[in-house]
């Protein structure tokens, strides 16, 4: 639109526009922009007030971690040196970890399809059962992997089995709540066309829901086996088995170079994984 004349307001000439409205003034235009980002300003006050009394707490002695810098890079540079030295523990340590990530994956995805139906709103059989089961997943996850597995190993021991268990829990809460909010993602009208045909529950969920809401459970599991082998990796330094262990063990006998094949082997791992995960999305989008 273009102005058709001016009027005085305030001793301030403002264009008249076609439509017969005025242009704002700039001044309520800036208090309009002030107010819009004032969200944004909130956050960034708080982050800042949060870092500050978090390293007051910790009370950190940054020269000290200054002077030390020089020493990290001393220590990546030897684990560079990738060396052989009993690569078969290292690999043998490396397939448990696998191993450990794909039956917790397994194991999670399964209890969470089962979960994620009951506790999705649209077609869950009881209505506050959705927000029972939703509250029990939050507490599940509230509580760190790590702690689930030390809770696991009082009871079975050291080895993979409790690694196996310990991350399921977490597991099954994950895909509790993402498989419930992509079922409730379906359209009503969809749900609503099968139950006039006389389908029960079950019908509805494996002819309606499960198919329509398949690409995003693709999605969440390969983001979650990801997540799992990272955390599996690591649940081997608490006793639970894996190259976890093979890279403490290195660390702490100064075997650096042990230890970075065993990180470099994770590295390409975790690159195949991401690799495949990526191919399988975009095939199924064609």
């Amino acid at each position: 639109m273009q102005p058709n004349g001016t009027e005085i307001t305030a001793g301030v000439q403002m264009p008249v526009w076609r439509t017969g409205r005025r242009r704002p003034a700039p001044e309520k235009i800036a208090v309009a922009d002030w107010k819009r980002d004032l969200p944004l300003y909130i956050f960034l006050a708080a982050a800042a007030i949060l870092t500050i009394a978090s390293f007051a707490l910790l009370n950190m002695d940054w020269v000290k971690v200054a002077s030390r810098i020089p020493k990290f890079a001393d220590v990546v540079y030897q684990m560079l040196h990738f060396s052989t030295e009993r690569f078969s523990i290292t690999l043998t340590t490396l397939m448990e970890t696998i191993t450990v990530t794909i039956l917790a994956t397994i194991y999670g995805m399964a209890a969470g399809l089962a979960a994620g139906a009951l506790g999705a709103r649209n077609i869950t059989p009881w209505k506050p059962l959705s927000v029972i089961l939703q509250s029990f997943f939050a507490l599940l996850r509230s509580v760190p992997t790590v702690v689930w597995v030390l809770l696991v190993l009082a009871c079975l021991g050291f080895g993979p089995a409790a690694g196996i268990v310990g991350l399921s829990f977490h597991v099954v809460a994950f895909f509790g709540k993402v498989f419930a909010q992509a079922f409730e993602e379906v359209p009503e009208e969809t749900i609503e066309a099968l139950r006039a045909t006389g389908a029960n529950r079950i019908q509805v969920f494996f002819g309606a829901v499960l198919p329509s809401s398949f690409t995003a459970l693709i999605a969440w599991t390969a983001l979650r086996f990801e997540i799992n082998f990272s955390e599996a990796s690591i649940l081997g330094m608490v006793g639970a088995g894996g190259v976890g262990y093979t890279i403490m063990a290195a660390m702490n006998g100064y075997k650096l170079g042990r230890a970075g094949l065993a990180v470099l082997l994770i590295f390409l791992f975790a690159y195949m994984v991401e690799a495949l995960s990526t191919a399988i999305k975009q095939k199924i989008k064609l």
